[in-house]
């Protein structure tokens, strides 16, 4: 048959970077949240998005803002921040 490389089963990867999976618990609120979102999203224009690719696109915005997060003591703290500086 030959030494040709197996396929993994699933979607072939679609990144061009190093990626690792990770389990992320969500409350159902947020998930709720999520799924409305992308619906939202795909309704307005058409396009396809998942949770995963919103969430990356979260995380990245935030790095790229440089907020300093290093002061917080706990989530509230993070989510009391972000609010404030998306809201001036």
């Amino acid at each position: 048959m030959g030494d040709a490389p197996r396929r993994r089963p699933g979607r072939p990867p679609l990144y061009d970077e190093t990626w690792t999976k990770v389990t992320v618990v969500l409350f159902d609120r947020q998930i709720t949240f999520l799924d409305e979102l992308t619906a939202s999203i795909r309704t307005r224009n058409g396009a396809s998005m998942s949770r995963a690719q919103l969430i990356r696109a979260l995380v990245d915005a935030l790095s790229d803002a440089n907020i300093d997060l290093a002061s917080c003591e706990s989530p509230a703290d993070v989510k009391r921040m972000l609010l404030s500086k998306l809201s001036s």
